[in-house]
């Protein structure tokens, strides 16, 4: 019996005289040590980054003095707005490239509400010329040409109050032409240089939804785990009750959606404006608009519609492998019993995802802020040094200011010229990269763990008698000990295709207004299998880990057994362990559906008995999508572990058909409940193989 047994998982069912030892050793060293090297690298860049970054440059705007508006304990404490003095001007692509308009910018207490121009403001009253001095430059009279547009109070920055009239005109309050230095411009014009600039402000204004709605989130997400706990405990004691109950709540919630999204196309009815297009409206920035409209609600409806079809012939064209599914899933549930410590394994891996995530956050907005203030010359006339480096502090007494009069030395962008300014670009790229290998690694070291102590579950010939003390705990302590080398080893191959993958979508983003479609083409190619390449490399790498809490090998030995394992069991892959996905992600959907629901009703403030207590928001998608979101990774999180069981036990009972008869010398391993489902699976498998062979005869005497 001992040498049917995996190598180990001997030690649990062996005499007390076997050193565990003997069965285990250190796998994968050499990535073991790159992988803490590659740490203490990513620990020594983010002390670097936090001596030098100031995150004061995200959350305030910047004059063209490098001052901040609005940060409390400076002069500029009350003037918290941001004046351009031509917006125009942010159509340049310095502002993508150096996030600042090469404009004149001041921090102002109030934006402008008038339409005043420099030969306006001099021929007005003494009121208006007082109104139009405060966005002067100091110690700058009438003589120096700005110009001032009605604008709302938009996150800080001062943007042109842009409208749509009826037809698509574009104006500016209500003209649809300005003056800018004599010229009449288009509103047209000025709505493409508008645009830049709006789409910082639309990243404001969703900062300050979350500053406003941040712990109202984390009540959902509460519940969310909440939620998910309850239903992964009764799914424990009730199974095939619940998979059922699982199967009419997710039809019903997405027939609710349907329903609800027909209340609201009919409620729109005949309301003006509602019969606007999608594309008539373009894209907007605040979201609320398209709510507005019918046609959003209608293409709601019709996905949600094609969603609950779809699951529907799903379920009807695979209800006798339904049953075999939720007889797995059963038990999946008492392995899950005899090791309930696996249930709240995920929050140690939610805590660690939370902790790469915050580090990388972190570190990624303070190496993005650790830039010095380099000031440019800028000038409306023909000047030799125009957007050279200059310093603001002896500029007018310099011989630039004297050959160029309209010059200026303004505030450009945040950047420098020492070694680690040079080098900054690579940092962000290894913050990156660091990201993706320590997260990949966070999650391994949870799929190995739970391998590891549902196998010992499996292996164990008494049950519960046989099963160690504490699984988990035991089952962690291997893949530490011994199995760290692996596990950055397979985090590392998923993390070289990941960052691949960004580069891709970087490349395609700078070639979007690129014209050769050869090029295109080849990079939507690459894209693709990519794409498909992380499926298979995340699908290897779960098999292998569980091979590697089975059998204690090395990463590439453990992936190439599990590879051929399931190539040998194609049929039943594709009977069992599918299945029984499709049905774990039933109970996500329904998790995610439950608490989306509630999130909906709440941040848009139509629930009346909490109407009151509802945050004020810019955004109230903002919020919700964030929960909705969340409650997935949460739900995903606790499901993980079944799926985790399932796949564990699959793998270990066909190395348990292949190593054993069912003989008194060679007995299974397996309980006679599983053994019941092999039956099952069998017939299947005969079933699909005569109903195929039908096929081939009816084709051919066809």
């Amino acid at each position: 019996v001992f040498q049917s047994l995996p190598q180990n998982i001997v030690k649990f069912a062996s005499p007390p005289c076997i050193s565990p030892s003997f069965y285990l050793g250190c796998t994968d060293i050499l990535c073991c040590i790159l992988f803490i090297l590659a740490l203490l690298g990513y620990f020594a860049v983010g002390i670097l980054a936090w001596s030098q970054g100031d995150p004061r440059k995200v959350i305030y705007p910047t004059d063209s003095r490098g001052q901040f508006c609005g940060q409390a304990g400076t002069p500029m404490e009350k003037k918290p707005f941001l004046f351009y003095f031509n917006i125009l001007k942010c159509a340049s692509p310095l502002v993508l490239l150096e996030f600042q308009c090469p404009t004149t910018q001041l921090c102002v207490e109030k934006c402008p509400d008038k339409h005043l121009t420099l030969v306006q403001a001099k021929i007005s009253n003494k009121d208006d010329q007082e109104y139009y001095r405060q966005y002067c430059k100091d110690g700058v009279d009438f003589n120096k040409l700005v110009r001032s547009f009605h604008c709302p109070q938009i996150t800080r920055r001062c943007l042109p109050a842009l409208g749509t009239m009826k037809g698509g005109v574009v104006v500016v309050g209500n003209q649809t032409t300005i003056n800018v230095d004599g010229v009449n411009i288009n509103a047209t014009d000025v709505l493409e240089s508008n645009v830049v600039v709006e789409a910082r402000q639309v990243a404001m204004r969703i900062f300050e939804d979350y500053t406003q709605s941040w712990h109202w989130i984390l009540l959902g997400l509460v519940i969310a785990m909440l939620v998910s706990l309850i239903f992964i405990v009764l799914l424990r004691f009730l199974a095939g009750v619940m998979v059922w109950v699982m199967i009419v709540l997710v039809i019903l919630v997405i027939g609710y959606g349907i329903f609800h999204c027909y209340m609201e196309f009919a409620a729109l009815k005949g309301e003006p404006g509602a019969d606007v297009t999608l594309r008539d409206l373009g894209l907007q920035t605040d979201f609320a608009i398209y709510l507005q409209i019918k046609q959003t609600w209608l293409a709601f409806m019709i996905i949600l519609a094609i969603v609950e079809v779809i699951i529907i012939l799903l379920l009807i064209f695979l209800r006798k492998r339904l049953l075999i599914a939720i007889a797995l899933i059963k038990e999946a549930s008492r392995a899950i019993g005899h090791v309930m410590s696996s249930l709240f394994y995920p929050l140690l891996t939610f805590a660690l995802l939370a902790v790469v995530i915050a580090y990388w956050a972190i570190t990624a907005v303070f190496l993005s802020t650790s830039n010095e203030q380099v000031y440019k010359v800028f000038n409306n006339s023909e000047c030799e040094f125009s957007r050279e480096t200059c310093d603001p502090k002896t500029f007018n007494v310099s011989n630039i200011s004297a050959q160029c009069p309209d010059a200026e030395c303004l505030f450009a962008f945040y950047g420098g010229e020492t070694l680690y300014h040079k080098y900054l670009i690579l940092l962000q790229f290894y913050n990156v990269f660091l990201f993706f290998w320590c997260a990949n690694f966070v999650t391994a070291l949870g799929q190995v763990t739970l391998a590891g102590a549902f196998a010992s579950y499996y292996w164990a010939f008494k049950k519960p008698e046989d099963i160690p003390a504490y699984p988990i705990f035991s089952s962690l302590g291997r893949a530490l000990r011994y199995h760290t080398g692996s596990l950055a080893f397979g985090s590392l191959i998923l993390s070289l295709v990941q960052i691949i993958r960004v580069l891709l979508e970087y490349l395609d983003h700078k070639l979007k207004g690129a014209q050769n479609k050869f090029a295109k083409f080849l990079l939507s190619c690459m894209k693709c299998c990519f794409w498909c390449l992380e499926k298979c490399i995340k699908f290897l790498n779960r098999n292998a880990y569980i091979m590697i809490a089975i059998y204690g090998k090395s990463f590439c030995t453990s992936a190439r057994d599990a590879f051929f394992l399931l190539m040998r069991n194609i049929i039943r892959v594709a009977v069992l362990d599918k299945v029984t996905d499709f049905l774990l992600f039933l109970g996500k959907l329904l998790i995610v559906g439950i608490v989306g629901i509630f999130s909906f009703f709440f941040f848009s403030g139509r629930i009346k008995a909490v109407e009151d207590a509802a945050p004020s928001l810019n955004y109230y998608w903002v919020p919700i999508l964030t929960v909705v979101v969340g409650s997935y990774l949460i739900a995903h999180g606790f499901f993980s572990v079944y799926a985790m069981c399932v796949d564990t036990l699959f793998l270990c009972f066909c190395e348990d058909l292949e190593r054993n008869d069912g003989s008194s010398e060679r007995p299974y391993f397996m309980s006679p409940e599983l053994h019941e489902i092999l039956s099952k699976t069998k017939r299947l498998e005969e079933e699909d193989h005569d109903g195929l062979g039908k096929k081939m005869l009816c084709c051919v005497g066809f």
